[in-house]
């Protein structure tokens, strides 16, 4: 496959230095994307750079994964308005160690010449000597050259320390490390990076004169224009314990038909005779999120295993299909902690629940989720609020019988909003 004209169909291309088609059409050609390890898990925001490298590879391309673990000591100032804290070696080890795994999933370690790599920029820059590194290879870039860089720039008003100003010169030394070890003649990253790949360019065209390359993709939003792979409760992580593999599963699933467009061109491998017959499925019966459930269906898989995702369909056909009240009765304590992950939790004494509680009761004096009983009385009354998943009126009352796993019950009201009332 030819990578130039994947990246086209996939609207992945933001920006590519000239000749890039000719190099890619000459053989095998080594390209990398860099990641700092400023978090002990990657989130769903590194899969496009991830994905850019899984499609270059499956082109016939060798990828390189970096992992700076010196560069994740400096600081990357490129979309920050402020300093980033600096992370401790220990740290910025333990975080490669979480990181690593994460990678593994994604690339094919075992084929060929175009088996993919992952290096550390930390093994290269540990036995580096500062005055040679800056006799040597920080005279090749002049001050106005880094003072232009939109991530230079950009913080100019707040401010830049020397530490992060001297970001770009050691991401443009690993690129002329990776140039001259291995062959490396093309970098990879998102619109963002554009500045510290040119940089680097720079670095080997002044320094060996070899010809190099740039490939960018436009960073990724979502429809209504928030930021992709952000939610109100922060990031989705890979890790699980992070962000549980219910939850990694739902965002993907709940995403909105345009964005399912973009992001499944993205992020499958699906060729794109697959994926506009998807199109056309879609389009006839939207109501199936055809879309949706592939995408899900294949990251999460990646992700998280064949299981997990079988899981996480089970159960939200559990909360979301026909007769969910007595199904929701199956699900186990440790899967209904991992779908309601992160939602508000009210503790009760199980034993007010021992001849029935009157749920306005329950729900104004004992847990404090309403303040009014007029309102509640209302609210349950408009049929707008379910206790396991059964509409309530006012006067219901819960027994213990009710009780999820002998200890929860289930609290919703409208569509979307729930909580977890756990009787001790």
């Amino acid at each position: 496959m030819d990578f130039i004209n994947e990246m086209k169909w996939r609207d992945m291309i933001h920006d590519s230095t000239p000749g890039l088609q000719e190099v890619l059409g000459s053989g095998i050609t080594p390209a990398y994307v860099g990641f700092d390890p400023t978090a002990d898990s990657l989130h769903i925001g590194n899969l496009v750079p991830i994905m850019l490298l899984v499609h270059y590879q499956n082109c016939g391309h060798q990828p390189i994964a970096l992992i700076g673990g010196a560069t994740g000591l400096i600081g990357d100032p490129s979309g920050k308005n402020t300093e980033r804290k600096l992370l401790t070696l220990d740290k910025v080890e333990y975080n490669i160690s979480r990181i690593k795994p994460q990678l593994e999933l994604f690339l094919d370690f075992d084929s060929g010449k175009k088996s993919a790599k992952i290096v550390n920029n930390i093994d290269w820059f540990k036995n580096i000597n500062t005055i040679s590194f800056f006799r040597d290879y920080g005279k090749h870039l002049t001050l106005n050259y880094m003072l232009a860089k939109d991530s230079v720039q950009n913080r100019m008003q707040s401010g830049i320390s020397f530490t992060e100003f001297s970001y770009q010169l050691i991401q443009a030394y690993d690129f002329h490390h990776l140039n001259k070890t291995m062959g490396c003649k093309l970098q990879i990253g998102g619109s963002d990076q554009w500045g510290n790949i040119t940089a680097g360019i720079e670095l080997i065209k002044k320094t060996t004169n070899n010809k190099v390359h740039a490939f960018t993709t436009s960073l990724l939003t979502k429809s209504d224009g928030s930021k992709f792979g952000k939610t109100e409760s922060g990031n989705i992580w890979l890790d699980p314990k992070k962000s549980s593999p219910y939850k990694f599963y739902q965002y993907w699933m709940n995403v909105s038909d345009d964005d399912a467009k973009k992001m499944i061109k993205i992020f499958t491998v699906l060729n794109e005779a697959e994926i506009n017959n998807l199109f056309k499925l879609h389009e006839k019966e939207p109501h199936l999120r055809i879309l949706q459930n592939e995408l899900s269906k294949r990251i999460t898989s990646r992700v998280h295993g064949g299981d997990a995702y079988a899981q996480s369909l089970k159960v939200s056909n559990i909360l979301f299909g026909k007769n969910t009240s007595h199904l929701l009765q199956e699900i186990s304590e440790e899967d209904f902690l991992m779908v309601f992950e992160g939602v508000d939790q009210y503790d009760i004494d199980k034993s007010i629940l021992q001849s029935g509680l009157n749920v306005v009761e329950l729900l104004t004096t004992h847990t404090g989720i309403f303040k009014s009983k007029g309102e509640t009385r209302r609210l349950l009354d408009s049929n707008a609020i379910s206790i396991n998943k059964i509409k309530c009126k006012s006067d219901c009352l819960i027994l213990k019988a009710n009780l999820l796993n002998g200890k929860y019950l289930l609290f919703q009201k409208g569509k979307k909003h729930y909580s977890i009332i756990c009787a001790q």
